[in-house]
This record gives structure tokens, sequence and C-alpha cells, in this order.
């Protein structure tokens, strides 16, 4: 397991070097800043000083070297907007798209491998077939289609809930719903598929005989083993969250990574740009990571 752990970590180190380099280059593509951060009539003096004390006055490469420089001793620059360390402002953003991932992968995997599970008990059934529609809309529906309706009926139409901000806990209910529906409805698809296999297996059949009860043959002896693929979905959708709910955040005004990469972009915030790159891409590897160690503890033939 060491060994394996090994690699993947390499793998991703390349990955993260290559896409670190691409970032910065296509990243200094959008323009000069100072076109930016100070006024239309300022003066080519105020200009070439602006320039000189961010270091863009330099060629890009040598730019490129000395951001890399700083980066082997821990330094991710500053940000031009906020004046401070850049991945001080990254890891502010990404602790709120973090709490709202796992708020709603919570919620997520509950109730999809409770109704997946249960739409394949019986599948070809009412509940089957209601499962299996309203997930397929689910899964095919966009979310800023969903959250801007949802902003038009719950927020201005009905005034029950507010439009942006996280100040309360009613802040958070509109943007978990909508992040809730795609993945909710992938999951309970491939957890119906999967338990579907499962429970025409002979083990099942020979539980049932036995007259062992609905409950134990669906969530004991079925579902671990129909847990794989239903883990790499779940693995997915989580990893899709934490690298920044882009959309959602940005609709919702919530304060996540996604709504910062955004924003950063646009205002040329090159420092905070590469540094939510770099957590975005850290917390992938470690989400993919976690599914093959959740593989391995689920199915011993996968350890060897």
């Amino acid at each position: 397991m060491s060994k394996f752990i090994g690699k993947r970590a390499l793998a991703s180190a390349v990955s993260l070097i290559g896409l670190v380099i691409l970032v910065f280059f296509l990243s200094r593509l959008t323009g000069d800043p100072t076109d930016l951060y100070l006024p239309l009539d300022a003066s080519v003096e105020a200009r070439e000083q602006f320039r000189e004390m961010h270091g863009f006055n330099d060629p890009l490469i040598v730019q490129f070297g000395r951001y890399v420089g700083d980066l082997v001793q821990g330094d991710f620059g500053e940000s031009i907007r906020q004046a401070r360390p850049a991945m001080q402002v990254v890891l502010e953003a990404f602790t709120w798209t973090l709490a709202l991932a796992v708020i709603t992968m919570t919620f997520v995997t509950i109730a999809a491998i409770v109704v997946g599970s249960l739409a394949a008990f019986r599948a070809g059934g009412i509940f089957d077939r209601l499962a299996t529609f309203f997930s397929l809309i689910g899964a095919s529906a966009p979310d800023f289609w969903i959250a801007i309706v949802a902003i038009v009926i719950f927020s201005v139409n009905l005034q029950w809930l507010p439009t942006s901000g996280t100040g309360s806990a009613a802040h958070w209910v509109l943007p978990v719903a909508v992040l809730f529906i795609r993945p909710f409805g992938l999951i309970v698809q491939v957890v119906r598929g999967s338990m579907i296999n499962v429970l025409s297996s002979a083990y099942v059949k020979t539980a049932r005989a036995k007259g062992v009860r609905t409950l134990p043959i669906i969530f004991v002896h079925g579902l671990r083993n129909a847990m794989l693929p239903v883990i790499t979905v779940i693995g997915d959708q989580a990893a899709a969250i934490l690298n920044g709910a882009v959309v959602v955040e940005t609709i919702f005004g919530f304060p996540g990574i996604g709504k910062l990469m955004i924003d950063s972009i646009l205002l040329r915030d090159f420092s905070v740009v590469l540094a939510a790159i770099m957590i975005s891409a850290l917390a992938i590897f470690l989400m993919n990571l976690l599914i093959d160690i959740a593989y391995a503890l689920l199915d011993p033939r996968i350890r060897y």
C-alpha cells in the first residue's frame, strides 16, 4: 500500500508541476493588471512604479523563475487586490467550499444509497420508476438553471430564503439544495444498477430462501459488494464540488474557492489564481487517494 501511495503521489506531483507552468503563462495572456488597478489617467511613472513593485517589468521567464524560487521557500506570492498572502486568501475561501461540499455530499450519499437500494430491490415497481424518473431529471438539469429558478421561487416570490450570503443557516439552504440535485441523480442510478446485479447473485437468493429480512439483505448482504462503482462516483462528485462549484457559488454570492478563482481571473490577481489551482489540484489528488484506499478496504482482492 505504501508503494502504491508513493507512486500516486509522484504522478500527482508531476501533474501539478505541469499545471502550474501552464496556468502561470496562460494567466499572463489576460492582460496588464495596471489597466485594472490604476486610473485611466495614471501617469507613465505611476504605471512603471506599479509594474516594478509587483515584478511585471521583467520578462515572463524571469518572472516564472522568481515565482518558482519563492514557491520552493513556501511563498505563494501576494494578492494584488487584497495586499496579503495569496495562500491565506485561498485557504479562507477553500474552508467555505469544503464545508459546503461536506454538508452536500453527506446528504447526497445517505439519500442516494437508500433510494437506489430500495429501487433495486423492487426493480420495475412504482418506487423504482419514480426514483429512476426523478434521478434522471436531476442528473440532466443544469445547475445554473436550477439555481435561478430556485431564487425566483423561494427568494423572490415566496421570500422564504435569502438570495446570497452566508450569515445564517437559511443562507446555506439554496446552495446545498442546488448542489444536491445533480450528484443525487447520478449516484442513485449507479447504486440502483450495481445493487440489481448484486441482488440477483446466488448468495442473496440463498439469504432470501433462509428467511432473512428485507433490510439486512439490502444493507448488509448486498450493499457492501455493490459499493465499489458507487464510491468512484461519490468521489468524483465530491471532487467536483471541492474543485469549486463555480456557477453555484457565483450565483449565490457564496465566498468559496470557485467564486474566488473567477474573480481573481477577471481582476488578474495572478498569485491567487495559481494558489487556488494548486489547492484544488491537491484536493482532487487526496480525494482520489481516499477512493483507492476505500477500494482496498471493501474488497480484499484489490490489496493483492
